[in-house]
C-alpha cells in the first residue's frame, strides 16, 4: 500500500493564533501528497477547535490537506513529537512548531521532486529564515563530524525518513536538546546520509525556552552529555580546539545580532559555497 509522500507534525498547547499561522503556511502547499497532524497535549484557548471548525467547511475543496487531530496529554514537546510519530502516515515526516512557517507554497513540491531523483531514505535539509533576527540562515552544504558538533540545521528545516524513528524517537530526558540527540544518532548510528537540498525550508519563530538565560547552562550540559555519547575523546578535543580558534561566542553574538546577523549569514553561506566548515 502506497504511503503518503509527508507528515507534518505540528505540537501545540493554547498556542492560539500561531497555531493557525503555521497550519496556514502548509495548507497553502501545491503539492498535495501529505496530511497535517496535530498534537495537542489539552489546550484550552479554542485554537485547535476552530482549526477543525474551518477545515470542516472546506472539507470539499480539492486542495483541503489531510488534517487530523491527536489530544492527548503528553509529558513536554519532546513526549508529544514522540506520541505523533506513531500516528503518522507519511513516509517522511516535518516537525513544525507553533509559530514557525513553511518558507513558501512550494517546499513541498521541491522537497518531493528531490526525493523522487534521489530516492534516499536519510535526512533531507534546507536553509531557515529567523524571525528574530530578521535574516536568512545558511545551513551546511555537507553534514561532517564537526558540524554534529557545531552546527546541525534545526528540526524545523528537516524532513526525517520515518524508518529513522523504528529503533527510538527523541529522547526525552534532554529538555532541550531531544532533536540535537536524534540527529546524532540518526548520522552516526542509523547511517542516515543528510542531503542539503539548496532552499529554504521554513521560517523559525526563535525565542523559545531553549533560548532563555536560564536554560543556556542546561542546554551546555546537554550538548556535553549527547557530543560524549556519539563522538570519541580526540574527535572532541579537536572540535573543542577549532571552535576555540574560530572565535565561537563571538560568532554565535553575531549570529543572534538583529543588526549583524544578516552580514554574518552572509560571510558563512559564501565559507560554504567555497567547502569550508
Amino acid at each position: 500500500m502506497r504511503r503518503t509522500t509527508f507528515t507534518i507534525i505540528i505540537v501545540c498547547l493554547n498556542a492560539g493564533k500561531k497555531l493557525k499561522d503555521t497550519f496556514e503556511s502548509v495548507r497553502k502547499q501545491t503539492f498535495c501528497d501529505y496530511e497535517v497532524l496535530i498534537k495537542d497535549g489539552g489546550s484550552t484557548d479554542g485554537s485547535v477547535d476552530r482549526i477543525l471548525r474551518e477545515e470542516e467547511e472546506l472539507a470539499h475543496s480539492p486542495t483541503a490537506p489531510c488534517l487530523r487531530v491527536i489530544k492527548r496529554k503528553d509529558r513536554g514537546i519532546y513526549d508529544a513529537m514522540n506520541q505523533a510519530v506513531k500516528e503518522a502516515e507519511g513516509e517522511y515526516i516535518l516537525f513544525l512548531n507553533c509559530g514557525d512557517k513553511l518558507a513558501d507554497g512550494q517546499v513541498l513540491k521541491k522537497t518531493g521532486d528531490i526525493i523522487k531523483k534521489v530516492d534516499g531514505r536519510g535526512i533531507y535539509y534546507g536553509d531557515i529564515y529567523s524571525e528574530k533576527t530578521r535574516t536568512s540562515v545558511a545551513a551546511p552544504r555537507e553534514i561532517t563530524g564537526f558540524t554534529c558538533y557545531r552546527n546541525i540545521p534545526c528540526h524545523q528545516a528537516c524532513f526525517y525518513h520515518r524508518s529513522l524513528f523504528e529503533n527510538g524517537g527523541f529522547e526525552t530526558d534532554y529538555r532541550i536538546r531531544a532533536d540535537y540527540d536524534h540527529f546524532l544518532r540518526c548520522f552516526y548510528r542509523e547511517g542516515a546520509a543528510p542531503l542539503y537540498c539548496g532552499f529554504t525550508v521554513a521560517s523559525y519563530e526563535g525565542g523559545g525556552y531553549s533560548e532563555s538565560k536560564e536554560n543556556r547552562k542546561r542546554d551546555q550540559e546537554e550538548h556535553r552529555l549527547i557530543t560524549k555519547t556519539y563522538m570519541t575523546g580526540r574527535a572532541l578535543f579537536l572540535y573543542r580546539g577549532a571552535m576555540l580558534l574560530t572565535l565561537a561566542p563571538l560568532r554565535r553574538h553575531l549570529a543572534e545580532s538583529p543588526v549583524l546577523a544578516g552580514l554574518y549569514q552572509g560571510i558563512k553561506r559564501m565559507l560554504y559555497k567555497k567547502g569550508a566548515e
